[in-house]
């Protein structure tokens, strides 16, 4: 028994051993090695000496039938098995193997056989200027209105270049003209074009305006590609509404009824027709209370109570109501109504009996505190005071 349980413990030995070795060499023997070619290299192209840089033996390599089992990147390149080179089978289009992706690296895995060798192959294809800026449609057209202040900024289409790094898009140009002015915005990696009007418009004097963008790669040549602008301006609503005031006050009992009227704001609009005419809306930012509370005519401006108000709860409520007409473009002002809550006595004093003593000595002295009595009112003012008595 002992002599076979030694013969089987030696067994086991030697084959960790032989699988140790084996491990140890095939590490010892595989290597990553890269390279860097081109897009739109010529078929035939070499890569790289991947027997003199692997130390392979040429005079081997086909009888080891030295080959890539990689899959689909086996299309753009194979191994001369005569002299151990790397060459291009086919096209190489970066932006057709990568997209935008950078840098864009192909992975090769390179099989020997007897003995089994893996090799890890990276080919690095090195974008060239072979793309010109392109804009998604070939004319934009804006329309602005006679009345647009300058200053005012027009985001323009941007150009896309399938070519990456440097070849891709790196400045606009716009042409001389009168009125506008370009400004690039960088957001990110992309740069995005702005119109700017410097100079007032009027349509009585020109009614279009046709301006030519053009997108320029940063490539050596520089390519690039166009975009017609077209402006068309429109006739103006050019006056804002106005109020007579830029804060309104008023004050409300806590007890007002429901749907009572509290205040009409009214805007005035130089205006004639449709351009003059105003519909009045709460603010975006508005406390969401206020919603629940007010409700405002678009129609008039009267604001109404809609919905219970409690002094003890809110205060004060500020209002911001905005007065647009019904222009095109539609014009606007805005003003603000505080409305100020008054409390009345609707609440009861509450007693609360803190501490009370349930023994009293006989011989206690005279102003001996026998219990604390805490008394609140939630009412302000004379409403939250408390008189205080005690009887018999």
């Amino acid at each position: 028994m002992e002599a076979g349980g030694q013969r089987r413990g030696t067994q086991c030995w030697w084959f960790a051993i032989r699988f140790s070795l084996m491990l140890s060499c095939v590490e010892r023997v595989s290597a990553q090695i890269k390279y860097s070619i081109p897009e739109e290299v010529k078929v035939g192209s070499v890569v790289g000496n991947m027997a003199k840089d692997l130390g392979l033996d040429i005079s081997l390599l086909e009888e080891r039938r030295f080959r890539i089992v990689s899959g689909a990147e086996d299309a753009q390149f194979e191994v001369n098995p005569n002299n151990g080179l790397l060459q291009v089978h086919g096209k190489i289009d970066r932006e057709e193997l990568c997209e935008n992706i950078s840098p864009c690296l192909i992975n090769l895995k390179m099989v020997a056989d007897n003995p089994m060798e893996i090799h890890y192959v990276g080919v690095e294809i090195i974008d060239i200027n072979d793309n010109s800026p392109t804009f998604p449609d070939d004319e934009k057209v804006l329309e602005i209105y006679e009345s647009t202040l300058s200053g005012k900024r027009f985001q323009l289409p941007a150009a896309h270049d399938a070519d990456v790094v440097t070849n891709t898009v790196r400045m606009y140009k716009l042409n001389d003209n009168d009125h506008f002015s370009l400004q690039i915005r960088d957001r990110g990696e992309d740069k995005i074009p702005f119109l700017v009007l410097q100079k007032p418009l009027d349509r009585e004097k020109e009614n279009e305006h046709k301006l030519i963008l053009t997108a320029i790669d940063g490539g050596n040549p520089p390519r690039s590609g166009t975009l017609n602008v077209t402006v068309i301006v429109l006739d103006s609503n050019d006056n804002h509404p106005f109020f007579s005031e830029e804060v309104y006050s008023v004050k409300i009992p806590e007890n007002v009824e429901r749907h009572r009227s509290v205040i009409v704001i009214k805007a005035n609009d130089l205006d004639e027709g449709v351009n003059g005419e105003i519909e009045y809306f709460f603010g975006s930012e508005l406390d969401p209370k206020v919603y629940d509370t007010f409700s405002l005519d678009k129609d008039t401006g009267e604001i109404r109570v809609k919905g219970g108000i409690d002094f003890e709860n809110m205060e004060v409520f500020k209002l911001d109501v905005h007065a647009t007409d019904k222009g095109q473009p539609p014009m606007s002002t805005d003003c603000r109504v505080i409305i100020k809550v008054l409390d009345v006595n609707d609440n009861k004093p509450e007693i609360e009996v803190t501490s009370l003593s349930k023994i009293v000595s006989e011989d206690s002295k005279p102003g001996t505190v026998v219990a604390l009595i805490s008394i609140t009112d939630q009412d302000a003012g004379l409403n939250g005071k408390v008189i205080c008595s005690l009887s018999d």
